[in-house]
């Protein structure tokens, strides 16, 4: 199948956290708290995405009270923590939003990954990812985890479907 029709009919995406919104590095201070870096340009692409009447959430194995507060800050309200098996955790989610795997994008790093990444209309992979998650992906960012990747897929799906030109113009003020 072609890339153009994977990303039509794609209402949702849903998002590793360390290694695709950071660049995976997990860092703590002298209190043991856990700091992680974000991509302005990521949140600024999921505020967009959202904007358009799209919906995003997160799934991560690990459980952080920075990706609460992330989160919070970007409006997102779907955030799943602390789990291993991400796909029942995906599926519950298509169902209650009433979505197919078609319709649905997930972007992922690493091997917690793969299965979800293959179930999905558009299973993409960080350029950083591993070999085995990139192989496995429908498209791979360009940009690595952390630096961009997913304001880089968020523009690919907006284009394709023909509504980034409304997104811009926003804020162009016209």
């Amino acid at each position: 199948m072609k890339l153009e029709q994977r990303i039509a009919p794609i209402k949702m995406i849903l998002c590793d956290v360390d290694g695709v919104l950071t660049d995976g590095r997990i860092s703590f201070d002298n209190q043991g708290i856990e700091i992680k870096s974000f991509h302005a340009r990521d949140g600024m692409g999921i505020k967009l995405w959202q904007q358009v009447g799209w919906q995003f959430g997160l799934l991560t194995a690990r459980t952080s009270h920075i990706v609460k507060v992330r989160a919070a800050e970007l409006g997102v309200e779907l955030v799943r923590q602390g789990f291993s098996d991400k796909l029942p955790i995906a599926q519950q989610i298509m169902k209650e939003h009433d979505l197919t795997p078609e319709q649905v994008c997930y972007v992922g790093d690493d091997l917690t990954d793969l299965q979800l990444i293959t179930s999905v209309g558009l299973g993409v992979a960080v350029s950083d990812a591993a070999t085995e998650v990139r192989e496995a992906a429908h498209w791979i960012t360009t940009k690595p985890g952390g630096f961009g990747a997913v304001r880089e897929l968020i523009e690919l799906i907006l284009k394709t479907q023909d509504r980034w030109s409304d997104v811009v113009r926003k804020y162009r003020g016209q």
